[in-house]
């Protein structure tokens, strides 16, 4: 197998598990306006920007007829503090530490391709210096971001930051918006789904997939 010409990965629940704190995070929030989030409602959420989910979360609250409608800032001054607080706390996925210095040692470029803002990276990071071997990276409030994922914008400037073609790059992906986002972009997909889906949810989620990783592990044989 041709290695890649470059990884791009995806951060929240594919390099770090931080999916059920946002999870947790978005759900207090919501339950504070009245309206609690179904499971689909919390998937559906995954890999998008914050003020992208804010305002699909603020259209569920509205929909519901809840006593009081709050506006973006509101919702957000309740969701934030609860996830600050919760994402120091995200463990690295399993394989996540192994596969990005094993990219490193073969001199396979890297870029971080994510959803999330720059402040919020730092902050989910901190604890982790491996993370500082992916130097080239794409945020999610990007001054030269146009659109957020389910659309490939993100992955086409992590691609040409890295001054090559997205379609002979691997993209790392957990999340629906994700997985969307980078085959749009041309690149050959590694799928990681949440652990708890069925295979029958998993071929309603990701429609067109068909192999999907049990843990960043089995990519490192493949980069071999």
């Amino acid at each position: 197998m041709v290695r890649p010409a470059a990884c791009l990965f995806d951060l929240d629940g594919l390099l770090l598990d931080t999916e059920p704190l946002h999870a947790e995070a978005w759900q207090q929030a919501a339950s504070h306006f009245g309206r609690p989030l179904q499971d689909e409602e919390l998937l559906a959420l995954r890999g998008r920007r914050r003020h992208d989910c804010a305002d699909q979360v603020l259209q569920w609250i509205n929909l519901s007829g809840a006593e009081h409608t709050p506006n973006r800032e509101q919702l957000l001054a309740v969701r934030q503090p609860i996830a600050e607080a919760l994402l120091v706390q995200a463990a690295p996925m399993p394989g996540a530490p192994e596969l990005v210095h094993h990219c490193a040692e073969l001199g396979v470029p890297m870029a971080l391709a994510t959803s999330s803002s720059k402040a919020a990276v730092a902050l989910k990071a901190s604890p982790h210096p491996w993370l500082e071997l992916i130097a080239v990276r794409v945020h999610g409030d990007d001054p030269q971001l146009n659109r957020g994922k389910p659309a490939p914008d993100v992955f086409l400037l992590a691609a040409k930051r890295l001054s090559v073609e997205p379609n002979q790059c691997w993209a790392f992906e957990d999340s629906p918006a994700g997985v969307q986002a980078a085959s749009s972009a041309g690149c050959r997909v590694h799928v990681l789904p949440p652990a708890h889906l069925s295979a029958e949810q998993r071929r309603t989620i990701y429609p067109g997939i068909e192999q999907y990783l049990t843990t960043l592990c089995d990519v490192i044989e493949q980069l071999n």
